[in-house]
């Protein structure tokens, strides 16, 4: 089963390219997306408990990833919240871990960690098989 999974991302090419990696990788669905802080908080909030993973950037057209960690604080246990951004210094590690991101990575540098993160819940999603 594929992981329901929403992106939080205003660059288009970056987008694009996470659709395309994402899906083909880690066996992820990728149900929307957003430019902007208000539309990524309406969306999720509007799709309480039908989503799994939400990729969240930290910069965005409009407003900050940092709100859209605010407005996911009250999610389902099984949903995970993840920043992948260009500026993962320790302040903004921290204070997504404080907003209750699930982890955070490097755009730069940790885009290995990321995909592997991605399979990883994917594969805690998959239905256990009888033998």
């Amino acid at each position: 089963m594929a992981l329901i999974t929403y992106l939080v991302e205003d660059n288009q090419t970056i987008l694009e390219n996470l659709i395309e990696t994402l899906t083909e990788i880690a066996m992820v669905k990728v149900v929307g997306h957003a430019a902007t802080e208000a539309d990524a908080t309406r969306w999720l909030t509007v799709h309480d408990g039908q989503w799994q993973l939400a990729v969240v950037d930290m910069f965005l057209q409009e407003g900050s990833g940092m709100g859209v960690l605010a407005g996911c604080q009250q999610r389902e246990p099984y949903q995970k919240v993840v920043v992948l951004t260009n500026y993962a210094t320790a302040a903004i590690r921290e204070r997504s871990l404080a907003l209750g991101a699930d982890a955070v990575f490097d755009k730069s540098n940790e885009l290995d960690e990321f995909f592997a993160y991605c399979i990883a819940e994917t594969s805690k999603n998959q239905p256990e098989r009888q033998i």
